[in-house]
């Protein structure tokens, strides 16, 4: 059986005090909680403070990004060993505002991957359309190139520390959410190109998650649908109510 995993990406949000207030609601609304596998990414600078709170929980850590080099001159960046050592397990790599806004590519997007792979971070994969390719009838053309972009290369065995996200651009902070019919169908086409790249066991196995102005209304019916194995949560997990009722539909 897939893993389900419920994923908070906090964005450039939270002050250190916020992190950590933020951090401890979220814990305490899902102590015990064994639905599926629960992370938060809040910023950088909040890594330790918030692995503090939740170290001894059913809550893991996770990082926005990383930098694919291990140490050196340069500036701002992160390297997989740092966040380990802040305590993190998972790193979302390829989001679309890393593309969009920060010049993020396939080829950068690949270094970061192995990187991350190689210390022993699980990585989140981000992929996803823009609106004009929707419209022009491009979204499978689109995840195609993006997925032999990020993981050309790769192994077999290497897919099976990964998990997908897949998050339609035009729906990420618009308040536009793909259906559940059209998240399926993109998702599907996800597994199919696994299993021509990488085999039944990697496709049957791998996490596939939904992103996209996911919310506690919407999370029941696109968990139902058979691809969707969880949820990476923009701005509703800034409220540990709403991120607490998308977990629980996850468990559903």
């Amino acid at each position: 059986m897939r893993k389900k995993l419920v994923a908070g990406n906090w964005k450039m949000n939270t002050t250190a005090d916020e992190a950590v207030k933020l951090a401890k609601e979220i814990k305490a609304r899902l102590t015990g909680f064994n639905g599926a596998e629960l992370l938060i990414c809040p910023p950088y600078i909040n890594l330790i403070p918030v692995h503090k709170v939740i170290e001894k929980s059913v809550i893991k850590l996770g990082s926005q990004d990383l930098y694919y080099e291990k140490s050196g001159a340069f500036t701002s960046g992160i390297s997989g060993e740092m966040l380990k050592s802040a305590g993190c397990h998972y790193v979302i790599v390829g989001h679309s505002e890393r593309r969009a806004i920060f010049g993020d590519t396939d080829e950068l997007i690949n270094k970061k991957l192995q990187a991350a792979l190689g210390i022993g971070l699980i990585p989140i994969l981000c992929i996803g359309e823009k609106l004009e390719d929707r419209e022009a009838g491009l979204t499978e053309k689109v995840i195609e190139s993006q997925l032999d972009g990020a993981l050309m290369g790769f192994p077999t065995d290497w897919m099976s520390n990964m998990v997908i996200g897949y998050e339609p651009v035009w729906a990420i902070g618009t308040g536009k959410t793909a259906t559940p019919e059209q998240a399926e169908s993109s998702h599907k086409f996800i597994r199919e190109k696994l299993t021509r790249d990488f085999g039944n066991q990697v496709a049957d196995e791998l996490t596939i998650l939904y992103g996209g102005s996911v919310n506690s209304d919407n999370s029941d019916a696109l968990i139902a649908e058979n691809n969707i194995d969880g949820f990476l949560v923009g701005g509703a997990s800034l409220k540990a109510e709403s991120f607490e009722k998308i977990a629980r539909s996850a468990s559903k």
